[in-house]
C-alpha cells in the first residue's frame, strides 16, 4: 500500500497564541512516518502547508495532494488529526465520504482513530467535522472581536498603512507621516482643488515618473501584493488619485472596517454603509487639513460624469432608479447608423451573473421633452411671488458659490502660512545640524513645490472669485429665467438645479409598457 502524508501548521491556533511545538510541522512529520514505517506502507510523498487555515480551500500543498489522488498515485491519506486535513465540515463531505472512496483513497487520522476503511467509523468523522468547524466559527468571532476592539480605541490593525503614512516603529499600531509620499498627497488635493480633473492629475504624476504607492510601497521594501505589478511599468489613473482624494485618513481620523468578509469560510469582502465604520479623530497628525478635504468632497459630489464624449447631459446627476436609489447611468447605442443615449440602472449589469437591479432603461430623447413639459407646467401654476424668485432661490442660497470659495482661499492661505513656517523650521534644523544637508536639500524641494501650487491654487480660486461676481451681475433674474422658459426657449441647466432633487424612473410593466417618471421638486 502507497500513503500520502500530509501536515498542516494551525494558523488558528497561532492567531490565539495557542501554538506548541506538538503541533510543528517537523512533529506531524515524525509521528506520520514513523506510523507509516510500523504499518508497512510505501511514502509516495509528504505535503506540506505551512500557516495556513483548516478552512482554506486553496492550500496549495493540499491541492496538489487532491491532484495526486485523483490520478491514483497512491491509496491512502494520513493526518496527525482529521482538523490537519480540514475544519470545513462541506469538505469533509465532498472528499473524505464522497471522492475519496471514488478513487479508491483510504483516510486515516491517527490520533482522532479515523479509518475509513472501518465500517460504522462515519458518525464520529462526521461529529469531529462538526466540532472543527464549531471551533473555526468561534474562533473567527473571537478574533474579530479583539479587532474591534482595537479599532474602536483608534489603533491602526492594516498590514500596509495609507500611502503617505508609515508605522511608527515603536508602536506598529500607530501611524507617523512619510514626508515624501505626503508631498504627494498635498500635490494631489492642490491640483484638484485648482481645477485639475483627477485623470489630468494622473498623466501629469506619471510624466514626471512618480511611483504609484503599490510601487511606492515596494521600493520601501514592504511585500505589498499587486497582481499586476510584474506585467506593467505600474501607472497612476484617475482611480487611484480618486481614492486618494476621498480618503479621510488624511485629516488625521483612522477610518477602519470599511469592509467585512461574508463569513469566516468566505474570502469575499462585502462594503459596510459609513454609519458601521470605526471613526477615530485625532489618532495621528493630518497631512490635509479638514477645510480642504470638505472642499474636495464637494466638488467631487457636484461632479457629474459624462459618457467619455466630454458632453454632459441636461439631466446628469438627477435621474435615480425607483427601487434601489442608484444613479442611472448614460449608455450610447447606434441604430441604422443614428447613435441613440439611453438611462439605465447604474447597479444592473448584462455580464453578471445575478446584477443587483434591473435595467430600468429609459430613452434620454424621450424622458427630456418629459422633464422640459412638466416645468412648464409647474412654472404656469406659479404665483407671482414664486416668480420673484422667493420659491426657486431663497436668499441663503445665492452667495453659497462666494462663501465656499472665501473658505477655500482662506483654507489655502493658512496651507500657506504651514509651509512658510516649515521651511523656516527645516532651515533651522540644519542650521542647528538636526539634519544633513541632503535631507534638507530634498525637503525644501518638496516644501517649495507644495508652496508654488498652494500660490497657483489661491490666484485660482481669486478668478473664479471675481468671474462668479461677474456673472452674477450679468445673471438673468429668476423672473426673466421663467419668462425665457415660457416662451419655448430650451431649458437651461441652471433651472434644473434650481427646481429638480432627483427624478426616478420605474421598470417597465404592463402591456402595452408602462414606465413611472417622478420628479421630486425643491420647491
Amino acid at each position: 500500500m502507497t500513503c500520502a502524508i500530509y501536515c498542516r501548521l494551525s494558523k488558528e491556533d497561532m492567531a490565539l497564541g495557542l501554538r506548541q511545538e506538538s503541533e510543528s510541522i517537523q512533529n506531524q512529520k515524525n509521528l506520520l512516518v514513523h506510523h507509516a514505517v510500523q504499518q508497512q506502507w510505501e511514502i509516495y510523498g509528504i505535503y506540506c502547508d505551512d500557516d495556513c487555515s483548516g478552512a482554506d480551500r486553496e492550500r496549495p500543498q493540499w491541492g496538489a495532494m487532491l491532484r495526486d489522488a485523483q490520478a491514483g498515485r497512491f491509496q491512502i491519506v494520513l493526518c496527525k488529526t482529521q482538523s490537519r486535513f480540514t475544519r470545513d465540515m462541506e469538505m469533509v463531505e465532498k472528499y473524505i465520504h464522497g471522492l475519496f472512496p471514488l478513487w479508491g483513497i483510504r483516510f486515516v487520522a491517527l490520533l482522532d482513530n479515523v479509518d475509513t476503511s472501518i465500517k460504522g467509523n462515519k458518525k464520529a468523522r462526521q461529529i469531529n467535522g462538526l466540532v472543527n468547524e464549531w471551533y473555526l466559527e468561534d474562533l473567527s468571532e473571537n478574533v474579530r472581536a479583539v479587532l474591534d476592539q482595537k479599532r474602536r480605541a483608534g489603533k491602526f490593525i492594516g498590514s500596509f498603512p495609507t500611502y503617505g503614512y508609515t508605522k511608527d516603529p515603536l508602536d506598529r499600531n500607530h501611524l507617523l507621516v512619510d514626508e515624501d509620499a505626503a508631498g504627494i498627497v498635498r500635490r494631489i488635493y492642490t491640483a484638484y482643488l485648482g481645477g485639475a480633473g483627477t485623470q489630468r492629475i494622473a498623466d501629469r504624476l506619471n510624466r514626471e515618473g512618480i511611483p504609484t504607492p503599490s510601487r511606492y510601497k515596494q521600493a520601501k521594501g514592504r511585500n505589498c501584493a499587486n497582481g499586476g505589478a510584474g506585467q506593467s511599468p505600474g501607472l497612476w489613473n484617475h482611480t487611484t488619485v480618486s481614492r486618494i482624494l476621498r480618503n479621510e485618513m488624511y485629516t488625521g481620523v483612522m477610518v477602519q472596517g470599511t469592509k467585512r468578509k461574508a463569513g469566516y469560510k468566505s474570502k469575499k469582502l462585502l462594503s459596510l454603509p459609513a454609519e458601521q465604520w470605526y471613526r477615530v479623530e485625532g489618532t495621528h497628525r493630518a497631512i490635509i487639513d479638514r477645510d480642504t478635504f470638505d472642499a474636495v468632497q464637494r466638488r467631487m459630489d457636484a461632479h457629474t460624469r459624462t459618457d467619455g464624449s466630454g458632453q454632459v447631459h441636461l439631466l446628469a446627476g438627477k435621474v435615480r432608479c425607483a427601487d434601489c436609489g442608484g444613479t442611472m447611468r448614460r449608455l450610447t447605442h447606434t441604430y441604422k447608423g443614428v447613435p441613440k443615449s439611453y438611462l439605465q440602472c447604474g447597479l444592473y449589469s448584462t455580464t453578471r451573473k445575478a446584477p443587483q437591479c434591473t435595467g430600468h432603461t429609459i430613452r434620454l430623447d424621450r424622458l427630456t421633452p418629459i422633464i422640459e413639459e412638466r416645468i412648464r407646467v409647474l412654472l404656469a401654476s406659479l404665483d407671482e411671488a414664486a416668480l420673484d424668485g422667493s420659491v426657486l432661490l431663497p436668499e441663503g442660497d445665492v452667495d453659497r458659490p462666494a462663501e465656499r470659495l472665501r473658505r477655500e482661499v482662506e483654507a489655502q492661505r493658512r496651507q500657506e502660512a504651514r509651509l512658510r513656517e516649515g521651511m523656516k523650521t527645516l532651515y533651522l534644523d540644519k542650521a542647528e545640524g538636526l539634519i544633513d544637508r541632503d535631507y534638507f536639500a530634498r525637503m525644501n524641494a518638496v516644501l517649495a513645490a507644495d508652496l508654488e501650487e498652494t500660490a497657483r491654487r489661491i490666484a485660482s480660486l481669486e478668478a473664479q472669485s471675481r468671474e462668479l461676481a461677474a456673472r452674477a451681475e450679468s445673471a438673468p433674474a429668476p423672473r426673466e429665467q421663467i419668462a425665457a422658459l415660457l416662451t419655448g426657449r430650451p431649458v437651461s441647466r441652471t433651472l434644473i438645479d434650481l427646481l429638480i432633487d432627483r427624478i426616478t424612473i420605474g421598470e417597465k410593466s404592463g402591456a402595452p409598457a408602462r414606465q413611472s417618471i417622478t420628479i421630486h421638486w425643491k420647491i
